[in-house]
């Protein structure tokens, strides 16, 4: 690893009878990304992530994936929102909110996001087929779960358009990236103030406010 140059910085190693999980994220990075997960599919789209959200992205997993994908891409989940969120820490200063509509040929995803503290997922995906390649589509929710449910993320994703299943989800991952991009950068305006007007916005897993 060791391709870290970000000041907000989030690292997360979890450890289960089903999965080993490490993650380094850089909220001021400009998109370097190794990670391996064991799930190709993710992987993929992990690189999206870090490639249009300027996340510098470190993700090593190891999980039961001859039982099939769940466990780990559940996990991996759960530790990039750990991740974030840690990296996030007060909010103290970000933009907060971001919105981004992703084309990808047929496809068209619109992402809006606010970085509340708050977790809550509205997904709105409609993928045709049950696989790509081997990633069963049902396991795009459930890693948008994990993410929200662990960083504090209130996530409204709307499919607009598409029926090619990999475009339709490689839509999706590029607008999350780019709308988390968008709140998650620091506004020059807000003079390190939190973004909140009752003053605070607890991490995720804290009081909410």
């Amino acid at each position: 690893m060791g391709i870290m140059t970000s000041l907000r910085q989030g690292d997360v190693h979890r450890v289960t009878a089903e999965t080993d999980v490490l993650v380094r994220v850089g909220l001021d990075g400009c998109g370097q990304c190794n990670v391996s997960t064991g799930v190709a599919f993710l992987d993929h789209m992990l690189h999206q992530l870090s490639s249009h959200g300027l996340l510098d992205l470190e993700i090593t997993a190891t999980g039961d994936t001859h039982i099939d994908d769940h466990h780990t891409n559940e996990d991996v989940g759960i530790a990039v929102g750990q991740a974030l969120s840690q990296a996030l820490g007060d909010r103290r200063g970000i933009h907060r909110f971001g919105h981004f509509v992703a084309p990808l040929d047929e496809a068209l995803v619109q992402v809006v996001l606010d970085c509340s503290g708050r977790p809550h997922l509205s997904y709105g995906l409609q993928i045709p087929a049950e696989r790509i390649g081997s990633y069963d589509s049902e396991l795009v929710k459930e890693f948008f779960v994990a993410v929200v449910n662990n960083s504090g993320l209130t996530l409204h994703i709307r499919q607009l358009a598409g029926t090619n299943s990999h475009h339709i989800v490689e839509a999706c991952f590029k607008a999350f990236a780019r709308a988390l991009r968008m709140a998650i950068e620091i506004d020059p305006r807000r003079a390190g103030a939190v973004p909140s007007s009752k003053g605070v916005l607890e991490q995720a897993g804290g009081q909410k406010s």
